[in-house]
């Protein structure tokens, strides 16, 4: 299943369009309906998919301005689609109900703008988007090109830390910034230092998981 739906058509006169063209994709078709239109709602022009592999045909289609990927999904998942979006330099965030180690490990290197733990609600989700349309130039700028090795630096470590912070703590995305920002104080740290220390914690977990003995 793959279709464009402009602003104006879903929304009526309440759309704003030109506000930029979001790639949705989300094998759960509810939730994909659900952010599909209220991000129309909000004035963007959205182009969505229940699966990766039209998901990267759409992408190739009609360049998105920026992309939000479930990631579990049956044939290629949204690393996949990330991987070939990442290539094209195409910016994107994560929409995901799993937050363990390896995932945010993942979703760190390959660059995402944000990293959200479903479930959410489209009040949370456009804030967010219109937060990712307003650094979109910055974060172009900052990312590596594909051709480099290592693993790219994540534009803002905040997005990830904070998704970790709701799953670990059951909390919304607000309260889970706060707690974020109550920390860097605490500690004396600027918002992003404390981020990439949550990050790297995950990480180390991750590792000595993967390293293990079974």
């Amino acid at each position: 299943m793959q279709r464009m739906q402009a602003a104006a058509a879903a929304a009526g006169d309440e759309a704003r369009p030109g506000k930029g063209k979001i790639l949705v994709v989300d094998d759960d078709r509810l939730v994909l309906a659900t952010v599909a239109h209220g991000l129309a709602r909000a004035g963007y022009e959205v182009i969505d998919a229940d699966n990766g592999d039209d998901a990267i045909l759409l992408a190739r289609e009609h360049r998105p301005d920026l992309a939000l990927l479930d990631i579990r999904m049956e044939g290629k998942s949204g690393f996949d689609v990330a991987a070939y979006l990442r290539e094209r330099r195409v910016p994107f965030m994560f929409l995901s109900a799993f937050s363990d180690e390896a995932t945010v490990a993942q979703v760190k290197a390959l660059g995402a703008l944000a990293y959200l733990v479903k479930p959410l609600d489209i009040g949370q989700i456009v804030p967010t988007v219109e937060a990712a349309f307003a650094r979109l130039p910055a974060a172009a700028a900052a990312t590596p090109e594909p051709a480099g090795s290592g693993a790219p630096a994540l534009p803002d470590a905040v997005g990830v830390a904070v998704g970790v912070l709701m799953h670990r703590y059951s909390l919304p995305r607000a309260e889970a910034l706060a707690r974020l920002a109550a920390q860097a104080a605490a500690e004396r740290r600027t918002l992003h230092e404390q981020a990439e220390r949550v990050v790297e914690a995950v990480e180390l977990l991750a590792a000595a998981a993967f390293n293990r003995p079974a």
